[in-house]
């Protein structure tokens, strides 16, 4: 069912993105829930169980690492909490799915800061309380699993009455009709007529090939603590504190320290020179299990000897960490799209600089990836996309070794502003206080034309009109894009602004920005005024108003 609901999804993904309230060319709800739930189903597709609790859980694990998007993360939120509620169960039938849809509800609106009524939120309870109502009706999962779409689609069709901007755009919310589409493909699934791969064929990916005879070059001393210590400690109630303070401790005698606590159990990871000082410091809490340690250097001696006598096609064992780079004060994360872009940002210092945006928004995993090239233990995420921070947020929850602090840039001129409060030995608490407040005193200009016809407030918008918005509102309707953002600039550039910067994309030229440019110097002669590259797609200009 769970595969089923995530190609269901994928094969209408583009109606999904096609319902974005702004009728810009980057609409992406329906991409970001189907690689949320494609990831989802890609775990569930290699369980060897048949428990529904494993399966929910694997599902829960994936689509929590693959999550892109607001509504991505929602859906993952969907499925953790779906998950908590089949805990320990082999099987579960309807009154055992309901609970589980009323905790995933809860998970849900937990996750988020501010929940608002009209999105998936609200379709996703409205399923949840018919589902608990149907389960006292039937014990037929079939009728029961129809039920809840039908009146999800009430909910569904309520949606723009609950949040105005969705009744101006005449469409309803977009990532409430993408969890029906998953939900209709699961009831698809109970007459067994469907095929139970994946439709994009995408199953467990391979490990990549590994090139360790490069390790050479790395010394044994660059491991700075030789042994790689793993255990469980079994606990009666695994209280945050406890946990809190036996992480401290291990900071004091080693790195890459992992201590999360699951219900009766704390799971340890360290990288310690004294293993049994982290085992007998375990021992004061609780009894020990699943006790493993390895010895980090004579691993790493081992992984260069074998990668010079194997074969090329030889099986590799898994890399024993190992020191990249020189550790940092902190690191930096940054989100863009567009050649120029990732120059500027890597100009300012940032060292992980990943390639996305609108229309392509990273997962939590591709942030967490990047964060774990960077050896410092604070690392800055900039996701420069309202759509991003809650995926960023996420990695910040799920980062084990490294505190992230995420700038919730929305834009990004935002992110630009944001780096240059960088200042080397700085306090990372102080620096992140400072990087928030310098986003506050951006704003940001953006031109793009119109994918359909709409009506936005008192704007007729057509199809191939050029849009300019402004702090990801409409404020111009054009017909030309110079016009057009000419137009943005006498909307977004007061007497008080101080610095302004054209960023044009991949489909202006330099010669027309330096045009806009004269234009912002003639017009307000008191503003400094900078042209640079961006390359980015989709967005004619991308303006930092400051």
């Amino acid at each position: 069912m769970i595969i089923a609901g995530a190609n269901e999804l994928a094969a209408n993904k583009q109606l999904v993105d096609a319902m974005n309230v702004f009728p810009v060319p980057d609409g992406d709800t329906g991409t970001n829930m189907s690689l949320t739930v494609m990831a989802a189903a890609r775990e569930a597709e290699k369980n060897g169980s048949l428990k529904v609790a494993d399966i929910a859980k694997v599902a829960s694990s994936g689509a929590l690492r693959g999550a892109r998007g607001n509504s991505g993360v929602i859906t993952s939120q969907l499925f953790r909490g779906f998950a908590k509620g089949l805990e320990g169960m082999e099987e579960a039938g309807v009154k055992e799915l309901a609970a589980a849809a009323e905790q995933a509800v809860k998970t849900a609106y937990k996750a988020v800061m501010k929940p608002k009524e009209g999105t998936i939120l609200t379709v996703a309870r409205g399923c949840a309380e018919a589902a608990v109502k149907l389960a006292e009706e039937t014990e037929e999962i079939e009728v029961f699993l129809k039920g809840i779409i039908e009146h999800g689609h009430v909910v569904l069709a309520q949606t723009p009455d609950m949040l105005p901007v969705l009744k101006q755009a005449g469409v309803v919310d977009a990532g409430g009709r993408g969890l029906l589409y998953i939900l209709e493909g699961a009831l698809k699934q109970m007459g067994g007529d469907l095929p139970v791969t994946l439709a994009d064929g995408q199953s467990a990916a391979a490990a990549p090939e590994m090139d360790f005879a490069s390790l050479a070059s790395i010394e044994n001393e660059s491991i700075t603590f030789g042994y790689c210590t793993e255990f469980f400690i079994n606990v009666k109630d695994a209280d945050e504190a406890t946990t809190q303070g036996l992480k401290s401790y291990l900071g004091t005698i080693g790195d890459s320290i992992v201590c999360v606590a699951d219900d009766e159990i704390i799971k340890i990871h360290v990288h310690t020179d004294h293993p049994g000082l982290a085992i007998e410091k375990a021992l004061t809490i609780g009894s020990l299990s699943g006790l493993k340690i390895d010895n980090m250097r004579e691993q790493h001696t081992n992984k260069i000897n074998f990668a010079s006598d194997a074969p090329k096609t030889a099986p590799v064992p898994e890399a024993a960490p190992v020191a990249e780079q020189p550790k940092k004060d902190v690191g930096f994360v940054s989100i863009s799209a567009g050649e120029g872009l990732t120059k500027i940002f890597k100009n300012l210092g940032v060292d992980e600089v990943i390639e996305g945006g609108q229309t392509m928004n990273p997962s939590t995993e591709d942030i967490l990836n990047a964060v774990d090239k960077i050896n410092a233990d604070h690392i800055f995420v900039l996701p420069n996309n309202k759509n991003i921070i809650l995926a960023a947020e996420q990695a910040a929850k799920l980062s084990e070794d490294k505190k992230l602090h995420v700038i919730p840039s929305r834009s990004v001129p935002e992110g630009i502003s944001a780096m240059f409060c960088f200042e080397h030995g700085a306090d990372p608490d102080e620096m992140e206080e400072a990087m928030k407040d310098a986003i506050k005193m951006v704003d940001t200009a953006t031109v793009t034309y119109a994918v359909r016809d709409t009506s936005i407030g008192d704007k007729e918008i057509k199809e191939g009109n050029i849009l300019g918005m402004l702090n990801d509102q409409i404020e111009v309707v054009a017909e030309d894009v110079m016009e057009g953002t000419k137009e943005l600039i006498k909307a977004s550039v007061t007497e008080d602004s101080e610095v302004v910067g054209i960023y044009y994309g991949a489909d202006a030229t330099e010669e027309d920005a330096e045009e806009l440019a004269a234009f912002i110097e003639e017009n307000y002669p008191d503003c400094e005024v900078e042209v640079q590259s961006g390359g980015q797609p989709l967005y004619y200009y991308i303006i930092s108003v400051e």
